[in-house]
């Protein structure tokens, strides 16, 4: 891989990193679907092992496939990780560095948040798949990564807090550099932060574990869903005065990310009242209606992306031509979260209240779409990182993502 970027380094590589962790999670899906588990909220190594070691052996086969294509997505999303981290403090002793903590890019720091929640929930994965018997200490469990995404979670805020009170007393957001909808990151960050708090409140039984965890993904939630409304109307006031910067084009997809993070914050946060305060099963029928909506909204959004990049060019450039920009990673996410919120909605909107007979014909065909995004995902993740990370490309120079700037 390359090395020594400095100035050349951007704060979106961690995207690379978030992308390959939320690929492994994509693949996750499957075993969360496809595999029963009744008695909790999640597959764990005791629901997987009789499938490995079962007679059918097409079954077995695909199960330690998926295993293994998480494990190396995981794998993966930790190498880039520390990539980053190394890169990162090189780059905070370049000029390039305070000039983007005075200008709008400084949102870009956001993704360093963003992809240390992916870490925790992918340690959260590994460990449910591969560790017997950890349910029997999951309790005691709980309580670590509710501090773990709350510390992510302060890191964020310190983030945000740093560059939007800049604006406020200097008013040096610069409206004509924002044709795009990259502030957005802030608001993915603090929906990926919500969702992982909203784990210990679906899956604990501790009343106050779950409501902990409850009340502080509600907390990140909330400030996610009011900057939504604030810097999305920036961001398009800014596009259609001065039209979309090409280089930031995939920004246009970030809201499909974060509606998946949301909808899954959803499910979970609905899912621990249910069990917890009213003792009952969650209703699959509000999930349906609430999953269908972010799924449309998903569909709006990757459309009118697509569109605006097809017609501009970006992924002949960007994806399969020579131009080179860590903006560029930003595509990976949306086909992951499209796939994870399909599987949610087929498997809770159809699946579940009857709609459709689970591992029927129909149940097959209607995940295709997501496969096939999952796939394409695949597809631009491993062409963005042949582009980007090899070494001798660095002796032609990487140009720096100057979003913003």
């Amino acid at each position: 891989m390359v090395k020594n970027l400095k100035e050349k380094y951007s704060p979106l590589y961690f995207l690379a990193s978030l992308g390959a962790g939320g690929m492994g999670v994509s693949f996750f899906m499957y075993l969360m679907f496809l595999i029963p588990h009744p008695d909790f909220g999640m597959p764990a190594f005791e629901h997987i092992y009789p499938y490995i070691v079962g007679d059918n052996l097409l079954i077995s086969g695909l199960v330690i496939l998926v295993l293994l294509i998480i494990v190396y997505f995981i794998f993966k999303h930790f190498r880039l990780l520390i990539w980053n981290i190394r890169e990162f403090y090189k780059f905070k002793e370049t000029d390039a560095y305070v000039q983007l903590r005075n200008s709008n890019a400084e949102v870009t720091l956001m993704a360093i948040p963003l992809t240390l929640g992916m870490s925790i929930n992918g340690l959260f994965i590994l460990g449910m798949l591969f560790v017997p018997n950890l349910r029997s200490v999951i309790e005691y469990l709980f309580p670590f990564a509710i501090v773990a995404f709350l510390a992510v979670g302060i890191l964020a805020l310190k983030i945000f807090v740093s560059y939007f009170s800049r604006f406020i007393i200097k008013g040096d957001f610069d409206f004509i550099k924002n044709n795009n909808l990259s502030q957005l990151i802030a608001i993915f960050a603090f929906a990926m932060i919500a969702v992982g708090l909203a784990a210990p409140a679906a899956l604990s039984e501790n009343i106050y574990t779950s409501s902990v965890g409850m009340f502080l993904s509600i907390f990140f939630g909330i400030v996610a869903v009011t900057l939504i409304m604030i810097k999305t109307i920036f961001g398009l006031y800014s596009m259609f005065q001065n039209g979309i910067a090409k280089e930031t084009a995939p920004s246009l997809w970030i809201m499909i990310p974060i509606l998946t993070l949301l909808g899954i914050t959803f499910v979970r946060l609905f899912n621990g009242i249910s069990h917890n305060f009213f003792n009952t099963n969650a209703n699959p029928f509000i999930i349906f209606l609430v999953l269908a909506a972010f799924l449309s909204l998903q569909i709006v959004f990757g459309l009118v992306g697509y569109a605006v990049m097809k017609k501009i060019g970006y992924f002949k450039d960007y994806v399969y031509g020579n131009e080179k920009s860590a903006a560029s990673f930003t595509l990976i996410c949306p086909f992951v979260a499209f796939t994870v919120l399909g599987m949610f909605f087929i498997g809770w909107g159809l699946v579940q209240t009857d709609i459709v007979e689970k591992y029927s014909i129909a149940h097959f065909l209607i995940m295709i779409p997501f496969v096939l995004s999952q796939l394409k995902g695949i597809e631009f993740m491993f062409r963005l990182n042949n582009k980007m990370f090899k070494r001798e490309k660095v002796r032609q120079g990487v140009p720096q993502f100057s979003t913003n700037k």
